[in-house]
């Protein structure tokens, strides 16, 4: 095995069932669940069977992904695969964090229902929504949210990829302008505009939810979404700032190879944190595992080679 990190899937992957056969086949998964869901009830019923709409509502999504996320890296670690390095894309920073040993894997589930409630409260003021531009350079795309007061850049994702936020009215005249610059605009199906000052007020009010929590040094290296390095012993502040700051995947995903990791392994649900590390860095090694047979397959694969 060479240098390997995890990276955990962030808000827009989830889907009913996620977590479930990691529950089912792993003790140390099971406790975490059911600790959670004593802490916030319906928890599992949600990540198991909730349909799309519940799943979409940000103050459940955050809660249950987190849970997927962590399941999954769990697993990978009782299987002997251990990590130089995590990293997480928005949500799935805080089991990132958690993993890291920064707090308890308890707390940061509490962690997550306070951000997704924070943050599903602020995705009520105001209409905004989100849209990947693709087939398009970064500064073009900047270029163009300038012509508007409230569309901003927001996630990084891979060259060629940036994802905007904005008031809906404003991304659809923003849509037009992405065509006739030759790109491609595609709605996401999230509820607000992340990681943008539309998220300000629940920033600040997460800041100050941050300051009762126990949260120390990650123990393991963990990258942060606002600077695209290391974090070091200010935590908080970079939490507080990831939710209304860009999320820099692009630059962290470069660094993190710099540094010499050559194998990722996104953990909980999906591929997409995969795709974009192969447009990033095609001569890495980059893994998904979704579910407990493909974590175990992994871990085969990995120890053998």
């Amino acid at each position: 095995m060479g240098k390997i990190a995890f990276v955990f899937s962030g808000q827009g992957a989830q889907y009913a069932g996620m977590g479930k056969s990691f529950y089912e086949n792993s003790a140390a998964v099971r406790e975490l669940f059911d600790s959670a869901e004593a802490y916030r009830k319906g928890t599992l019923e949600q990540c198991f069977e909730g349909d799309d709409e519940t799943l979409r509502n940000t103050k459940n999504t955050q809660p249950c992904l987190y849970l997927a996320d962590l399941a999954a890296a769990i697993t990978l670690y009782e299987n002997g695969i251990e990590p130089e390095a995590v990293a997480g894309f928005s949500l799935g920073e805080l089991p990132a964090l958690s993993f890291s040993k920064a707090f308890s894997y308890i707390d940061g589930f509490k962690i997550a229902c306070r951000r997704g409630e924070l943050m599903g409260a602020e995705c009520e003021k105001m209409p905004a929504s989100m849209m990947a531009v693709l087939k398009l350079e970064n500064r073009r795309v900047e270029e163009l949210c300038k012509k508007y007061s409230k569309v901003f850049p927001v996630n990084y994702n891979s060259p060629g990829q940036l994802v905007v936020a904005g008031l809906k009215d404003e991304l659809e005249l923003f849509k037009k302008d992405v065509s006739e610059a030759g790109g491609k605009a595609m709605p996401l199906s999230v509820s607000g505009g992340f990681h943008s000052p539309f998220m300000d007020g629940a920033s600040r009010s997460f800041g100050k939810y941050l300051r009762q929590v126990k949260i120390e040094k990650p123990a393991i290296t963990a990258y942060s979404n606002v600077t695209a390095l290391p974090y070091g012993d200010d935590v908080r502040t970079l939490m507080e700032k990831q939710i209304n700051h860009p999320v820099k995947w692009d630059s962290i995903v470069s660094d993190m190879v710099a540094s010499g990791i050559d194998t990722f392994i996104e953990t909980g649900a999906g591929n997409v944190l995969q795709k974009l590390i192969k447009r990033i860095a095609p001569e890495v090694g980059a893994y998904s595992v979704e579910n407990f047979e493909s974590a175990i397959s992994l871990a085969k694969e990995l120890k053998s080679a």
